[in-house]
């Protein structure tokens, strides 16, 4: 492969050309070689002509935003390579439709097309690698440029590829007491100054203010569903305190900083349970409850140190597509019950109808805001830097553009957010719990449960960073797993003894913070589909601790939450479990049941699987999820967590019915790499 950032050195570099025709582009970088004396004026017009003809005769895109305009013509000219990146993408009739944003021009002698063809080889490998796309985009000088593809050159030699997602290294059993924590930790020390710095972009901004209210509004519909599940003894306040506690330590502290911490269905079952379990055996429940965490923060902790995230390694896309549509479902459905609810409570005249209508628009009027400002970066209006803006504040300027629709209806009241009137705990019990005041079997019987928790918070924690490591993702400073794992129980332990909410990896949450952190190309595939594609995320601990530390701010003006109305969070609420599922092939390949079969995407796993079989598999999971959702809304929903643990032996078991080679289409772990460079 040639040494592409020797020769872009070497050539011309042209930053933000205010070109919009080719032929302008091209006349430019001409005269900048003639200029440069890399090529001689008297060749000056031949060159120029045959660029000219060439781009005349034929496309010379190679897809990814790249087109790649040569000439040859005799006489004494050495080879030249002009990298040229425009301000205003040009329609070049690229077969995947994308318009170029980069262009590498090469110029020569007639003698020298083979040496030009092995350098289009070597283009066309290296503009197919994400982060160097990204890389090229952000440079603000030619330095940058050349550092950029002298970055990319020195992974292709060491044999070091962007596969932050995979787990085979930071997922190896080390053997040793706290083995895994202290590989974590020298994984992600290196990255500490720049876990600062990469927050320090508008786009970071843009993700705080929209998982300010993605955070909120949860802490507060499950502060008010833990009300009621264990008695008013859990509430509100405590899940903001707690949301706001944990999440300032972990973004400081944990191994990968992406993940967002939060209230999850799984655990209020769990703590709703173990309520009932107390009331018949007459017994304290935050006394039970402290026992319980603080067993559970010992076992997880416990797990943490003994490298027992390795586990994980046997959880495949599999597993991971179900668990993440189940927590999916469960944000959409709260989401939609609670929207109908506004129609049937003014149904049975428990409502006024204009604040159930306000309501209903309100929160529709949220989602659909959101979805369509988040879309807009796909555009053709505006220019790319408004479209990225609106695209990233779109969620956030949704609710804001609700509240102020609220407005114009001062008499007509919705309902606002359920949070306190002033700071304390929910039944205004002292924070303190005095746990050894419970009776002495209580603090041995509190293992049982614990053990059971133990393993929900194990399965929630692990599930969610593997959804959020995922190769899709593009992340590249590693992750964390074990030294999450124990911050987390850590974390557990101290809620435990003054009565606050357990709080583990949120699924929705966490994958709409790395969207909201990502830059996204919009990709046409070779089957003519349309897909977001990112190609970089700003890793940083920034965002999460930002996020945080405003619901720690927001404590100190409950009044002010109170005037929030609580529709167009539910809004907000319904776009975060729909956009979750996007890249969720377990929802793509559902809707093959009731697609035109002629219409089907041609993907990698269209291309190798008999459709029969792929929708067999496609059956198998649905059938899974679907026992998940009964078991948890069923009596034995204590068992939860063991039957999110079967779907491993379960996975195993579909090998006996299912080639292998087909298997592995199925339920592969990254994009397959000739999938991802089918247009080169």
């Amino acid at each position: 492969m040639k040494n592409l950032a020797e020769v872009v050195r070497q050539g011309v570099i042209l930053l933000d050309s205010d070109s919009h025709e080719m032929d302008d582009v091209l006349l430019d970088v001409v005269e900048q070689c003639v200029k440069q004396e890399l090529v001689p004026a008297s060749l000056q017009e031949r060159v120029l002509e045959q660029l000219r003809n060439r781009e005349a005769l034929d496309s010379t895109a190679i897809g990814h935003g790249v087109a790649i305009p040569h000439a040859y013509v005799e006489g004494d000219l050495h080879s030249v390579v002009a990298f040229v990146r425009l301000k205003h993408p040009i329609d070049v009739r690229a077969i995947d439709d994308e318009p170029a944003r980069f262009l590498f021009i090469l110029i020569g002698h007639t003698g020298q097309v083979d040496d030009h063809l092995d350098m289009l080889a070597s283009i066309a490998v290296a503009i197919s690698d994400n982060e160097l796309r990204f890389d090229l985009l952000e440079a603000e000088t030619e330095n940058q440029i050349v550092q950029a593809f002298d970055r990319f050159m020195q992974s292709q030699r060491s044999g070091i590829e962007s596969t932050a997602g995979e787990f085979s290294d930071e997922l190896n059993y080390t053997g040793r007491p706290f083995g895994g924590i202290i590989l974590d930790v020298r994984r992600r020390l290196p990255h500490l100054a720049s876990d600062l710095t990469d927050g320090l972009h508008l786009k970071s901004l843009t993700a705080i203010v929209f998982l300010y209210f993605a955070c909120l509004a949860p802490a507060v519909l499950f502060g008010g569903l833990m009300y009621e599940a264990t008695g008013g003894h859990i509430g509100a306040a405590e899940m903001l305190v707690a949301t706001a506690g944990c999440g300032i330590v972990f973004a400081l502290f944990a191994g990968q900083p992406l993940i967002i911490l939060g209230g999850t269905g799984p655990l209020l079952i769990f703590t709703g349970i173990l309520y009932q379990l107390c009331q018949k055996l007459q017994i304290n429940f935050l006394q039970t409850y402290a026992w319980v965490g603080l067993w559970t923060a010992a076992f997880t902790a416990l797990l943490g140190a003994t490298d027992a995230s390795c586990l994980i390694r046997f959880f495949t896309r599999f597993t991971d597509e179900i668990f993440a549509a189940l927590i999916s479902l469960i944000f959409i459905v709260e989401a939609v019950s609670r929207i109908v609810g506004y129609v049937n409570d003014a149904h049975a005249e428990e409502l006024a109808h204009d604040v159930a209508f306000l309501s209903l628009i309100m929160a529709m009027g949220t989602f659909i805001t959101a979805m369509m400002l988040s879309r807009f970066r796909k555009s053709r209006y505006l220019v790319p830097q408004i479209r990225e803006f609106l695209s990233d504040f779109g969620p956030t300027m949704a609710v804001a553009l609700m509240l102020l629709f609220g407005m114009l209806f001062p008499d007509v009241k919705p309902s606002a957010l359920k949070v306190p009137d002033t700071f304390g705990t929910s039944s205004g019990r002292p924070w303190a719990i005095s746990i050894f005041d419970a009776p002495i079997w209580v603090w041995f019987g509190a293992i049982g449960p614990a053990v059971l928790a133990t393993v929900l918070v194990y399965l929630d924690q692990n599930i969610t960073a593997r959804l959020v490591n995922s190769h899709d993702h593009r992340l590249q400073k590693g992750s964390g797993y074990h030294l999450d794992l124990t911050v987390v129980g850590v974390l557990i332990g101290c809620c435990s003894i003054i009565g606050l909410p357990w709080l583990v990896a949120a699924t929705v949450r966490s994958l709409n913070h790395v969207r909201a952190l990502a830059t996204v190309e919009d990709r046409i595939t070779p089957g003519g589909d349309r897909r977001d594609e990112i190609v970089h995320v700003r890793e940083n601990r920034i965002t999460g601790f930002m996020v945080h530390l405003l619901i720690g701010i927001s404590l100190l003006m409950l009044s002010q939450l109170q005037s929030v109305p609580e529709a167009a969070l539910y809004g907000l609420f319904l776009y975060m479990g729909i956009v979750s599922i996007v890249g969720n092939q377990l929802f793509e390949r559902a809707g093959l049941w009731i697609m035109d079969p002629a219409l089907y995407p041609r993907t990698h796993y269209t291309r190798k699987v008999p459709m029969q079989t792929i929708h067999q598999f496609t059956l198998l999971q649905v059938s899974c999820l679907i026992v998940l959702w009964i078991v948890k809304v069923s009596a034995a929903a204590i068992l939860f967590p063991l039957f999110i643990a079967l779907l491993v032996p379960g996975r195993l078991l579909a090998s006996r019915f299912f080639a292998a080679e087909h298997l592995e289409a199925l339920d592969a772990e990254q994009l397959p790499e000739e999938e991802e460079s089918e247009w080169i």
